[in-house]
């Protein structure tokens, strides 16, 4: 199976700048660069010119933000004038981030990926690491080590890997199992973001752990085209083997390339739309391949895999004003996609509370707003089959059916079709860890409409409606370019999973930061 992969798979292939600038340049910017790359004990790289300069753009003279280093002529810009820079110069299309130590393509607007970037930082943590960590064997084997680096860039990243995490002086063995980096491949932060939360929801990677998804016999796996859920699988095992160094998702990438057309560039994608996309093909896969498979025919087999995980069911309810003749539908959800409360708040209104004005601004408020009762315009009258004509209706939403693992998108980006402009609210919204779900379900909701009087509702929720949070994905930066940052909570702690670096921070920061998703489990 193995040979039937290398067939078709390949590292994303580089932006044509990059390719112009190593055919003039080879490795000789990198080789340069390389003694400026200042390392962390955890593998985190940084280019620092001098102890006591700070890197200012040399446009505006700024120094707060992304600064970048042109590997031509060794000047900085920052993340405004760094297009600037590079068309003002002839070939001056490749720059570092100084404080990543990644590339970036100045034209492209984005991140590159290139292995031989990535081979001589990974040995500058081998050549920065102390000596005082060292055995006498260990300092003989690293100076003959560097007496090669020296001479060549091309070593295998992976052997410089395993060797620089066996000299890690932090204890990284005492991480929770699963908790590894993910290589940024060139804008792939978004990627990144969504498997580092997939990884870690508890059915979905028990899923995989237990081996219920066999890539040996998968039929769906040929030279035509690439199973993406046998590529799930292996990141799940990869994530899980004990192999602290950065994963590289390429192949991953390369498969959603295939599976999903729209997503098949180095641009910035969104993290929730990723999220769907893979979703929906795993679902599409698995459901096909289970399809002629009556072993797994069972709502926990792999016919219903994605479903069993993610998926439960909103009711919506349509209210006649005149009668209250109610129609209702159910429609499966993998996530709800929750507005934020933009309508100010009316000071002079003495019947809103302080309590719930603070309310409508957390992501309870959020959930409020899902389930409230609206109004539809005068134009969208419905047909009420009990008054057999149009009449005025109320519609409103509630929770039929919850999922093992809930997942909450939080729509920051409007866009306006009358003026033409898309915009990004970076309000902070609160959220709880701990989420119950109860006034939100169907039967709650009817029974607040109707009152105490008795009712009989036939409901498929059984189990408890409470949720603990486990990840937290973030979005820094402008609408049309930013960052995401996934968090994740395991065994009561969190961290911090920043593409292939990761680190703990306490939970003041997560409650502070920017949430764009959240992910809850039962």
């Amino acid at each position: 199976m193995a040979t039937r992969t290398a067939a078709f798979y390949t590292n994303p292939l580089p932006c044509k700048h990059l390719e112009d600038y190593k055919l003039k340049h080879g490795l000789n910017g990198y080789r340069s660069l390389q003694k400026f790359l200042r390392a962390t004990l955890n593998g985190r790289t940084s280019v620092k010119m001098s102890e006591y300069l700070i890197a200012r753009c040399i446009s505006c003279n700024g120094s707060q933000g992304r600064i970048f280093l042109c590997l031509v002529c060794s000047s900085f810009s920052c993340s405004t004038h760094i297009l600037l820079h590079a068309r003002s110069k002839i070939s001056h299309d490749i720059a570092v981030d100084i404080e990543r130590s990644e590339l970036y393509c100045c034209m492209c607007n984005d991140q590159v990926y290139d292995p031989d970037f990535d081979r001589v930082v990974v040995s500058k943590i081998i050549m920065d690491m102390p000596s005082k960590t060292l055995t006498l064997e260990d300092n003989t084997r690293r100076s003959s080590k560097r007496r090669k680096l020296n001479s060549a860039v091309d070593l295998d990243l992976k052997k410089i890997e395993q060797l620089a995490l066996s000299k890690d002086g932090r204890a990284k063995s005492c991480y929770p199992p699963g908790l590894r980096g993910l290589n940024n491949l060139g804008n792939t932060c978004f990627m990144n973001s969504v498997l580092q939360a997939l990884v870690h929801a508890p059915p979905f990677k028990n899923y995989f752990l237990s081996d219920r998804h066999d890539r040996e016999t998968c039929g769906k796996r040929s030279s035509d085209r690439l199973c993406l859920t046998c590529n799930m699988d292996a990141i799940v095992l990869s994530m899980f083997s004990g192999d602290r160094t950065p994963y590289n998702p390429a192949q991953f990438l390369y498969s959603c390339w295939r599976h999903s057309t729209n997503l098949a560039s180095y641009e910035q994608q969104d993290a929730h739309e990723f999220f769907i996309s893979v979703l929906d093909a795993i679902h599409e896969n698995d459901r096909n391949e289970g399809s002629s498979n009556e072993e797994n025919s069972g709502l926990e087999g792999r016919k219903a895999f994605i479903d069993w995980v993610f998926s439960g069911m909103l009711r919506s309810d349509l209210i006649c004003m005149t009668c209250g003749f109610t129609s209702s539908t159910y429609d499966p959800f993998l996530d709800m996609s929750l507005d934020l409360n933009t309508t100010p708040v009316n000071l002079a209104d003495r019947s809103i509370t302080s309590k719930e004005s603070t309310r409508r601004s957390t992501l309870l408020g959020c959930l409020d707003l899902f389930t409230m009762p609206e109004k539809l315009g005068s134009d969208e009258k419905l047909y009420c089959e009990n008054c057999k004509e149009k009449r005025a209706s109320l519609k409103q939403m509630s929770v039929r059916r919850l999922p093992l693992v809930l997942s909450l998108h939080i729509k920051r980006f409007e866009h306006s079709a009358v003026r033409k402009l898309s915009r990004k609210i970076d309000w902070h919204l609160p959220f709880p860890f701990t989420l119950d779900m109860t006034p939100y379900l169907s039967s709650s909701i009817i029974s607040s409409r109707i009152g105490n009087r008795m009712f009989s509702f036939d409901s498929d929720e059984k189990d408890t409606a409470e949720f603990e949070i486990f990840a937290v994905i973030t979005h820094s930066g402008r609408l049309e370019s930013g960052h995401y940052v996934t968090y994740l909570r395991l065994r009561n702690q969190w961290y911090k999973c920043d593409d292939a670096w990761i680190t703990e921070v306490d939970e003041e920061i997560v409650r502070a930061s920017e949430c764009y998703m959240l992910f809850y489990a039962r």
